[in-house]
């Protein structure tokens, strides 16, 4: 892969990222200077020009609701090589209710998934839904140590989550599988929107089980 195939799926990333966080609270661009450099380079350079020396840095801020605490804060700091995404990016993950040691374990956890799953591959944002999905788990193994669990009533039921999948594809071209994502959606009485091309998005939001059903198929 060409340094300029490279910065373009840099570029592409970025733009992607920027579309779904829009705001300054969710993705902060903290070098401006590097993003644009490298759109620079993607869009006016010859092929054989070397790469801008600075790399783009940016922070990815979440606020995520766990069972045991409430509207965790978390910030992924991210920085890409310039052979990104020949090379992994480098992503630091940051969470109060972590300690340390736990915080690194997430990254080696984090590091040997996007290791196995997206080698060549532009993976922020695989890296942020791992982080969602694996949080939890983390938590509740500091906690567990101070906590001495609760026993729920057996009339108690479950609350039904409300839920929110971003779906990353490679591309969405075929009307058969258009016509499908809205009459899933329909079917399971979802909302959210879908985005042809390359790469393609979908965004579903509802109860948890719907959302996880539309997944599975």
């Amino acid at each position: 892969m060409s340094y300029l195939e490279r910065a373009e799926f840099q570029l592409a990333e970025m733009e992607l990222l920027t579309s779904m966080f829009p705001t300054q609270e969710e993705l902060e661009i903290t070098d401006q200077l590097a993003l644009a450099e490298l759109r620079a380079y993607v869009e006016g350079s010859d092929s054989t020009d070397s790469p801008p020396p600075s790399r783009p840095q940016f922070l990815i801020k979440q606020k995520l609701d766990t069972a045991s605490i409430e509207r965790t804060d978390v910030i992924l700091s991210c920085a890409y090589p310039s052979e990104y995404p020949s090379v992994l990016p480098e992503i630091t993950v940051r969470c109060a209710g972590l300690s340390r040691t736990q915080q690194t374990q997430l990254h080696t956890d984090l590091n040997a998934y996007l290791m196995e799953n997206c080698q060549g591959e532009v993976c922020v944002l695989s890296a942020v839904n791992w982080v969602k999905d694996n949080l939890q788990l983390f938590i509740n193994k500091r906690l567990s140590a101070a906590l001495v669990p609760k026993k729920e009533s057996a009339s108690s039921q479950p609350q039904e989550v409300f839920s929110r999948l971003w779906i990353y594809s490679h591309h969405i071209y075929n009307k058969t599988k258009r016509k499908n994502i809205l009459e899933w959606s329909k079917e399971l009485a979802l909302s959210g929107f879908s985005m042809p091309g390359k790469p393609g998005i979908v965004c579903v939001e509802g109860p948890q089980s719907a959302c996880e059903e539309f997944w599975s198929r």
